[in-house]
């Protein structure tokens, strides 16, 4: 797959696919930060892209980004359809801080992952009572 991306600085450290462990692809603070615990702030990630007709990104915390930053993403994943493509459509990882905290210039933050779009979707009415119940919700019990 051939991504069309625009790199809003010339030092940030280029992306690429990490061969072997993993099909998602690190992104990078576009600047550094200080965060102050309780503060809501939007990291630029430094890359806009045109992703193929079809397909969106989903953007996810790495599995440090808490323990070294104490951030939280807001929304817990970022969805950034392939419309949002303009020289101006800037990649951001909305964050919420746990404490006070600072991310670097090119610190490795979040991660992203191409997906295909899911396909269109029609809604039956039915009462289920053909299928078995399990339990509510919640019922796959503690352990």
């Amino acid at each position: 797959m051939e991504i069309q991306i625009k790199y809003f600085s010339d030092e940030l450290e280029r992306l690429r696919p990490i061969e072997g462990k993993s099909d998602w692809i690190d992104l990078r603070a576009a600047q550094t930060m200080e965060i102050k615990a309780g503060e809501s702030r939007m990291i630029p990630l430094g890359v806009a892209m045109k992703l193929p007709e079809g397909y969106e990104a989903h953007v996810v915390p790495r599995s440090s980004t808490f323990k070294n930053y104490g951030l939280i993403m807001t929304n817990s994943m970022g969805i950034i359809d392939n419309t949002y493509c303009g020289p101006n459509d800037q990649w951001f990882m909305a964050v919420y801080a746990t404490r006070d905290t600072v991310v670097h210039f090119n610190d490795r933050i979040c991660q992203f992952r191409i997906m295909e779009n899911q396909p269109p979707v029609h809604f039956t009415e039915s009462d289920l009572e053909e299928e078995r119940d399990r339990g509510g919700f919640g019922s796959t019990g503690k352990q």
